[in-house]
């Protein structure tokens, strides 16, 4: 039979997964944070629904300007979402596709069914 590869002590073979790790923590650390922020979530949330103008998100979700437009900038500059402009109309979609799974998820296990706790809140 031939080698995987060479033999890695485990005690080493873990610090390049931890580094890696490490990174990943801190962009999702940074994603979590963009997210805290109610109206961005609001706003990821409808979006993740369909490509959305600024003036459908304005009447669904009664965020006026200038907060949207301001919410809208932050999660473009954070690369969350995707700017498309038609004459003078702006439309909004998600950028990416994990962004999009973790809505989902978010939908599911907050939003899709009443829930029976609330965040904070002991069994």
């Amino acid at each position: 039979a031939l080698p995987c590869g060479p033999r890695v002590d485990p005690h080493h073979a873990s610090v390049p997964r931890i580094a890696l790790m490490r990174q990943s923590a801190a962009k999702v650390a940074r994603l979590l944070s963009t997210l805290s922020h109610e109206d961005r979530l609001l706003l990821l949330c409808q979006i993740s629904q369909g490509e959305q103008s600024v003036s459908e998100l304005e009447a669904q979700l009664g965020i006026h300007q200038p907060s949207l437009s301001q919410q809208l900038g932050v999660l473009r500059s954070e690369a969350l979402v995707l700017a498309r402009r038609e004459g003078t109309r702006m439309f909004y979609s998600i950028s990416d596709e994990k962004i999009r799974q973790l809505l989902q998820t978010l939908y599911q296990l907050y939003c899709a069914a009443p829930a029976t706790l609330t965040y904070g809140q002991k069994q």
